[in-house]
């Protein structure tokens, strides 16, 4: 059998290793544009902040680990067309830009996203870089040394990472979020703490220009200032776009693949597409939401790593289901951790929930305890069922482990009144005597009575 991979990050690197441990005799290529696979992309603004020297350190499998186990890497390769009836596809030699066809029995496809980039005519302007490659965050970190001044275009979980190294690294940043507040994935009441906490704990070296869109850009050689449609400007010496991402499905779409109602390739539960033997997995495939049950596209690399197995187990043969997600994400901002699962309320009412509300700040350890941090935590329910929809939470606690906790729950369409009765461990170095979770609880069982 052989089995083609386009595209070598997450979902593809991980789907050609678990092919190769089930089907030890299958030829396996894996097609990438980019230089390298298997590697960590969330891990970029980290490198680029400074924790580690080493690029390298973020390559998790290399291109001769992958041949020594028989999977045939092809780097720097194109695929422009897929041609399903033929079971073939067309592949670009990028350095040669020669042509040729490959046969398959069995597709995935793994192209992944590509960053949001508006048609500016000034956009080639040296300076003027996105996010999404390991090239790309090598080159970010050679041109943030020689630079004072940084545009960040877009306020999502990349763009705060990118803000903290930035700020670490004693630059002045200037932010630019289309939306009233940034991060927008949380609630405002949310995010505007959040904002509030970069604004105080930055040094005064950012600002946020929020409810406000990028235009245009200014410079001859290299980009020297930003334009925005309040008719405001902004000098700079370096951009990143970081304005969402889209799912890459241009050759999936032209080759007859169906596209879901998010605009990513619409699979099933076993990531197989409309079409016989051809699999879709990570970020160019669209999701479903446990709670809600309805499709949704949400971007990362922990899901990507998901899908990619289960797509690997069904093509060799196997059954393996996956159900969908939650939207589970963590990111922070020096000492502040911000993190969320589930539906935000705004989502949630959307989606037709009569939703009740509570937000509690409370500190995460006893209270005599040196190292003890505050914790605010916004819980969602449904009036009608008294089903938790989500969680939100952030602070110099641990705010993280907090959403952990509800994430197991939401899979398993945990009530308040079930969360009441969850036995979380407590000692005065871990937690307080009672959970801010239960008292969350208690504060929501008594708004719905």
């Amino acid at each position: 059998m052989k089995i083609v991979i386009i595209g070598g990050v997450a979902a593809g690197a991980k789907a050609a290793a678990k092919t190769r441990r089930m089907l030890p005799d299958a030829e396996i290529y894996v097609y990438t544009q980019d230089k390298y696979v298997s590697y960590s992309a969330c891990g970029l603004p980290y490198y680029i902040e400074g924790n580690f020297e080493d690029w390298r350190k973020l390559i998790i499998r290399s291109v001769e680990e992958f041949e020594k186990s028989g999977i045939h890497i092809r780097t720097l390769h194109k695929v422009t067309k897929i041609l399903p009836v033929d079971k073939k596809v067309v592949v670009k030699e990028l350095q040669t830009n020669e042509l040729k066809f490959v046969n398959y029995d069995k597709l995935v496809i793994a192209t992944g996203a590509a960053p949001y980039m508006q048609d500016f005519p000034e956009i080639k302007l040296g300076n003027i870089f996105t996010l999404r490659t390991l090239e790309d965050g090598i080159a970010i970190r050679e041109a943030m040394s020689g630079v004072q001044n940084i545009t960040l275009i877009g306020g999502g979980y990349i763009s705060i990472e990118l803000l903290e190294a930035f700020v670490k690294n004693e630059k002045n940043v200037t932010l630019i979020e289309r939306s009233p507040f940034i991060l927008s994935v949380f609630d405002e009441d949310i995010s505007s703490l959040i904002q509030n906490y970069i604004l105080e704990n930055s040094n005064n070296r950012v600002k946020l220009i929020t409810s406000d869109t990028v235009k245009g850009f200014v410079g001859a050689d290299n980009v020297k200032g930003v334009l925005t449609s309040s008719g405001s400007g902004y000098e700079t010496e370096m951009v990143v776009i970081s304005a969402g991402v889209r799912p890459v499905v241009d050759i999936a779409e032209e080759a007859g693949i169906q596209l879901g109602i998010t605009g990513a390739i619409k699979v099933n539960s076993r990531m197989e597409t409309n079409i016989r033997d051809i699999y879709a997995c990570g970020d160019c495939a669209e999701k479903i939401n446990i709670i809600s049950n309805t499709p949704v596209w949400v971007p990362l690399g922990s899901t990507a790593n998901k899908e990619g197995r289960v797509a690997a187990i069904n093509l060799c043969g196997g059954t393996e289901d996956f159900e969908g997600i939650l939207g589970s994400a963590v990111t922070r901002y020096f000492d502040l951790n911000i993190s969320m699962t589930g539906l935000s309320e705004k989502e949630a009412q959307k989606l037709g929930y009569d939703t009740v509300s509570v937000i509690i700040t409370k500190k995460d350890k006893a209270g005599y305890m040196p190292e003890v941090e505050n914790i605010t935590i916004k819980l969602i329910a449904d009036r009608r069922s008294h089903r938790i929809l989500g969680a939100q939470a952030i602070g110099c606690g641990d705010a993280d482990k907090k959403v952990n906790n509800i994430t197991v729950g939401l899979q398993n369409r945990i009530t308040v009144e079930n969360l009441l009765d969850v036995d979380f461990t407590y000692a005065p170095p871990f937690s307080t005597s009672v959970d801010i979770l239960h008292t969350a609880a208690s504060m929501l069982k008594a708004k719905l009575s």
